[in-house]
C-alpha cells in the first residue's frame, strides 16, 4: 500500500493525473479498464484509488469495482471521478464506501486536497484498528539459564525476517510465547497476531475458520487468514490440521491468496507464518497424516523450545514472575518462596513444563492461608499427613526391596542427577550445595555411572548408557 491506482478509460486523463501526482511525490499505477484494475489490486493493494464511474469496454463499471474493493480491501480509500456526475451517482458512490466524489473537469488543487485527506483518514483508521485489536497476551520471556539464552539468541535472529519458523517442544514449554516474542520484535509488531488452534477446531469447520465464507444471506465473513493480513498467522499444534486443509494451506503459502468458502473472488493476503508442534512431523509424514510438501514450506527455520527440565535454573525467577503477575491481575498475595520450597520446585518432575509451574503457583497462592514465605509443605505431594513422623524419609516401593548397598547407590545416583540438573550441569555449584569437594564429587559420579552432556544449550546429567549396559 504505497502507491495510487488511477482507473480511467481516457488515456489522456489518467496520464495527466499521474503526471500531477508524480510531481507531488506520489507513485502511481494506471489501468484503462476493469480487468486491468482488478489485476492491479490483486497484485498489490494501492494506498488509494482514483476511479472513474464510466468505463468503456469493461465488464464492470466504477460502482461494481468500488463494491469489490471495499469488500476485499476495506482500508483502501476510493475517490470517484466522473464527467457525467449527478447527485444520485454521487450518493450511490458514497453509500458504497467511496471517500469522495469529484466531477470532471476537476480542479487540480481540489483533487490534491481530497487525496491527502483520504490518505490521512485511512492512516488514522488503520492505527485505531491496530490499537483496538492489540493483543494483551504476554510477550516477555523470563529466564537466565544457558538453554534459555540459546533460545532467545535464535528468536532474535529471525525477528527481522519474514522467514517461516517451526517451533518444536513439549506441551506447556512456551511455544506460543516464543511466537509472540518473534511478532512483538518484528516489523509486523503493530499488525495482528492471529492464533489458529489446529487441535481445537472441528475438521469439518477448519476451512471456514481459516478462509472465511460468503453467501447472499450473511454476506462476507472473513476467516482467520484474512484477519491476520499484514501480520502473523500462528498455527498452534499444526500436526492436528486436517489433511484436506493442509493441501489448501500449502497453496496459500505459494500464492499468498485464496478463495472464501462459497465465494469466487481471490483474496490476497500478506502473512508471516509461524507454526508449532510437540510431535515428530517426520514420523507423521511416514504415517501419511502430514503432507511432506507442507512440512518443508513451514520448516524453513526450525527452533526447539526447551522443556522446563532443561532449564531448571530458571524455576526461581519464573516462580517469582508468576507470583507478581497473579498479584497484579488477580490480587492474590505477593509472597516470597522459602529456600526449601525453591529446592523442591527445582527437583520436581514437570511433565506440563512452564504451564504446570504457573498453575501450581496459582494454586498455592489461592489455597495458602498466609502472607509469609511459601513453604515446602504447601507444595503438592508434600502433605505432612502422608509423610509419617516429622523428619522421616518415606521409601518408594522399589527402593525398599533392594539390599542396603544397592539402595544407597540408587538413592545417591538419583539425588545427584537431580541436583546437577537443578544447577544446570554446573558441577561446582552442585558440589557446594551437597557439601562435597569437587574432585570427590567427580569420583562419586564416575562410580555411579553419571555423566553430563550438552542438551538445549546447557549441560544435563544422565546415566551413562554404556555403564548401564
Amino acid at each position: 500500500m504505497s502507491d495510487i491506482l488511477i482507473v480511467d478509460d481516457e488515456r489522456d486523463i489518467r496520464e495527466l493525473i499521474s503526471d500531477i501526482l508524480k510531481d507531488e511525490g506520489f507513485a502511481t499505477r494506471l489501468a484503462g479498464n476493469s480487468d486491468d484494475a482488478m489485476s492491479a489490486i490483486n497484485a498489490e493493494a494501492p494506498a488509494l484509488m482514483i476511479l472513474d464511474i464510466w468505463l468503456k469496454d469493461s465488464r464492470m463499471d466504477g460502482i461494481d469495482i468500488l463494491k469489490t474493493v471495499k469488500r476485499d480491501n476495506p482500508d483502501v480509500p476510493v475517490v470517484i471521478i466522473s464527467g457525467h456526475g449527478n447527485i444520485e451517482i454521487a450518493v450511490a458512490a458514497i453509500k458504497q464506501g467511496a471517500y469522495d466524489f469529484i466531477e470532471k473537469p476537476f480542479n487540480i488543487d481540489q483533487l490534491l486536497v481530497v487525496i491527502r485527506r483520504a490518505m490521512e483518514t485511512s492512516r488514522l483508521r488503520r492505527e485505531n484498528q491496530s490499537l483496538r485489536r492489540q493483543d494483551s497476551s504476554p510477550t516477555q520471556m523470563i529466564g537466565s539459564s544457558a538453554s534459555f539464552k540459546g533460545l532467545i539468541s535464535q528468536l532474535d535472529k529471525v525477528t527481522k525476517s519474514n522467514g517461516r519458523v517451526m517451533l518444536t517442544g513439549p506441551a506447556g514449554a512456551g511455544k506460543e510465547l516464543a511466537a509472540r516474542y518473534i511478532h512483538a520484535h518484528s516489523n509486523r509488531a503493530s499488525a495482528p497476531f492471529v492464533t489458529v488452534n489446529c487441535a481445537g477446531v472441528a475438521p469439518d469447520r477448519m476451512e471456514e475458520v481459516l478462509f472465511g465464507r460468503e453467501n447472499a444471506e450473511r454476506g462476507v465473513e472473513p476467516g482467520l487468514l484474512e484477519q491476520a493480513h499484514g501480520g502473523v498467522i500462528y498455527f498452534d499444534e499444526v500436526a492436528d490440521m486436517p489433511l484436506g486443509t493442509q493441501s489448501k494451506i500449502l497453496r496459500v503459502l505459494v500464492d499468498q491468496q485464496f478463495t472464501r468458502v462459497g465465494g469466487n473472488d481471490k483474496v490476497r493476503v500478506d502473512l508471516r507464518v509461524i507454526s508449532s508442534t510437540n510431535r515428530d512431523l517426520e514420523k507423521a509424514i511416514v504415517a501419511e497424516t502430514f503432507r511432506q510438501e507442507l512440512f518443508h514450506r513451514l520448516n524453513v527455520v526450525p527452533i526447539a523450545v526447551p522443556s522446563l527440565e532443561d532449564r531448571r535454573e530458571d524455576i526461581p525467577v519464573l516462580a517469582d514472575h508468576f507470583i507478581a503477575e497473579f498479584n497484579t491481575v488477580q490480587g492474590l498475595p505477593k509472597r516470597d518462596i522459602s529456600d526449601e520450597a525453591l529446592a523442591l520446585l527445582q527437583t520436581m518432575v514437570w511433565p506440563g513444563n512452564v504451564r504446570q509451574l504457573k498453575n501450581l503457583i496459582e494454586r498455592v497462592l489461592i489455597l495458602g492461608d498466609g502472607t509469609g514465605p511459601i513453604e515446602a509443605r504447601e507444595l503438592p505431594g508434600t502433605d505432612e499427613s502422608s509423610g509419617g513422623e516429622e523428619g522421616r524419609v518415606v521409601l518408594s516401593g522399589a527402593l525398599a526391596t533392594l539390599p542396603l548397598r544397592e539402595a544407597r547407590e540408587a538413592f545417591e545416583r538419583e539425588y545427584l542427577l537431580t541436583q546437577i540438573n537443578r544447577f544446570g550441569g554446573n558441577i561446582s555449584r552442585t558440589a557446594n550445595f551437597v557439601g562435597m569437594e569437587r574432585s570427590a564429587l567427580h569420583r562419586k559420579l564416575k562410580s555411579l555411572g553419571v555423566v553430563t552432556s550438552a542438551k538445549a544449550g546447557s549441560r544435563v546429567a544422565h546415566v551413562d548408557e554404556a555403564d548401564e549396559a
